[in-house]
């Protein structure tokens, strides 16, 4: 159970790079660092407007002068620094993230970046050369993999619970992009541009994230093939998708289908994983992230609930308050965090015993996103045809 105490021995000195003024995500980066002393910001580049960029970071409290008007005048200066920073978050357009985290790593610091990691897989295989080579932790911000009831699917899948597994059940499919808001929301506009988002929408923006959960749970299960069909209903959004569905057979016969939208009209947020044994089902949703419904054939379904003494080991060990409680999203955010935190200081002091025991979205993570998304757009633009995924 979490209670408060460090898990460094000292908060890592860190730095932004975006989620200045009005970003979506820039807030909760910053609570999640801040929330079990991991890390201390100290510095900046928080906005493609300098000027502006410098004022947030002046309201932050941070010294004027350690709020940079790019991030690579940022590494420069803080490298010549005795204090200088030693990680940064870069929470940025994703056409941005391969040359920030390429300098960053060049520089010698560990990187937390959101996802995707980049554009291509011949990229994000060069990020994960480049940190190995270097020794750096690069965590990916899979943000809602962070809730201890992910970790009781993980325990009760791997005890046999479930028995042999036969389904995988993933969606993430929202309603809040089924009209064309982006001519009115900078904020979306970007996610539905080629040139910002990349080669994909929904599959790279918010497939990945049940996609990461999944591997969480089932890291036994590699992905043999897979087949995608991707539209875009609101037309001016091609060639990029607002929906897409993936069909996916794993190398052990179990088969998978992942439903990704921006148009499920009504739907709030409807990220669901569900995976189907020969025993039990589990499913969770993030829209009630406390709790694990737990299916046996033949029985009342059972409702799990986060903190209670029935669950494993691995599932209360980021507890922060004890049940009945609802933890939520910042919670979930903090455990990814101070689990980063923890990974770079042991990677800087060579105490590779840290690590054991230590899941947390790395750079594999994020590679593994990207080839995701890759094999889907391939399948999807062959019109819909099966491809081998690696």
């Amino acid at each position: 159970m979490i209670v408060g105490t460090p898990n460094t021995r000292r908060p890592l000195r860190w730095a932004m790079v975006g989620g200045g003024r009005g970003s979506q995500i820039g807030y909760i980066h910053r609570a999640a660092a801040a929330r079990e002393r991991a890390f201390e910001l100290v510095a900046g580049a928080f906005d493609i407007d300098a000027a502006a960029g410098r004022a947030f970071g002046v309201e932050l409290g941070l010294d004027p002068g350690r709020c940079y008007a790019t991030h690579a005048a940022m590494f420069a200066a803080e490298a010549a620094r005795a204090d200088g920073i030693e990680a940064v978050s870069i929470a940025t357009p994703n056409n941005t993230h391969f040359a920030i985290a390429r300098a960053a790593l060049e520089h010698g610091l560990h990187v937390v970046c959101e996802k995707p990691l980049c554009f291509t897989l011949a990229q994000a295989e060069a990020l994960e050369a480049l940190a190995q080579a270097r020794g750096r932790v690069v965590g990916v911000t899979y943000g809602y993999s962070g809730y201890p009831m992910i970790e009781q699917a993980r325990a009760m899948v791997e005890n046999g619970d479930l028995g042999e597994i036969r389904l995988v059940n993933l969606q993430f499919a929202h309603g809040f992009h089924s009209q064309a808001v982006e001519e009115t929301s900078p904020g979306t506009a970007w996610r539905v541009d080629p040139r910002f988002a990349g080669p994909s929408y929904v599959l790279g923006d918010i497939g990945t994230h049940p996609l990461y959960i999944s591997q969480v749970i089932l890291p036994h299960l590699k992905i043999r093939r897979l087949l995608c069909a991707r539209q875009s209903f609101v037309k001016s959004r091609a060639p990029l998708e607002d929906n897409a569905v993936t069909l996916m057979e794993y190398d052990t016969g179990a088969f998978g289908t992942l439903w990704a939208s921006a148009v499920n009209a009504g739907g709030m947020h409807g990220q669901k994983v569900r995976i189907v044994g020969a025993k039990a089902s589990l499913e969770w949703w993030d829209e009630h992230p406390n709790q694990l419904s737990y299916e046996v054939q033949g029985e009342p379904v059972r409702l799990l609930d986060r903190g209670m003494p029935y669950l494993y080991p691995q599932a209360r060990q980021d507890d922060r308050i004890g049940p009945g409680h609802p933890e939520g999203l910042f919670e979930g955010w903090a455990n990814l965090y101070y689990r980063f935190a923890i990974a770079m200081e042991a990677s800087d002091r060579g105490e590779g015993e840290r690590l054991e025991g230590l899941r947390f979205p790395g750079i594999e993570a994020g590679v593994e996103g990207v080839r995701w998304v890759e094999n889907c757009v391939r399948s999807a633009d062959l019109g819909g045809v099966w491809v081998d995924y690696r």
